[in-house]
């Protein structure tokens, strides 16, 4: 079960380093809110594949089910109730504010993943 992918690996990482371009960067009302979600669920999903050997589907729902936690814990102000709203850094990993379009992000960004994981894993792309 437990195992190092190299390649989803070095996709978290450069998935990684865009979102950090993406939070330093981009100051808009598209990318950085929606499309910054829609990346970020699919980084937790290549993180879980670089070291989980699992199927497509639980790594998937797996990733999905922690970024709604995430969302779910904006919504109870979880950065207030640790004492960390003077943290930049915590405000902007765990985020300050619930929004129904980020779960939304959240959940396009894995459909995406799981049409992309059987596109490749289709016969006709192995030949």
């Amino acid at each position: 079960m437990l195992t190092f992918n190299k390649k989803y690996f070095l996709l978290t990482i450069t998935l990684f380093l865009i979102e950090v371009f993406i939070a330093l960067y981009v100051h808009d009302n598209f990318i950085r809110p929606l499309f910054g979600d829609f990346l970020v669920v699919i980084l937790v999903y290549r993180f879980i594949r670089s070291f989980l050997q699992i199927s497509v589907i639980a790594a998937a729902i797996s990733a999905l089910l922690f970024s709604y936690f995430v969302e779910i814990a904006q919504y109870f102000n979880m950065v207030e109730v640790l004492g960390l709203q003077k943290s930049r850094l915590a405000r902007t990993v765990i985020g300050t504010s619930f929004a129904w379009e980020d779960i939304v992000a959240y959940t396009l960004g894995i459909v995406f993943v799981i049409l992309v994981e059987k596109k490749l894993a289709s016969p006709k792309l192995r030949r």
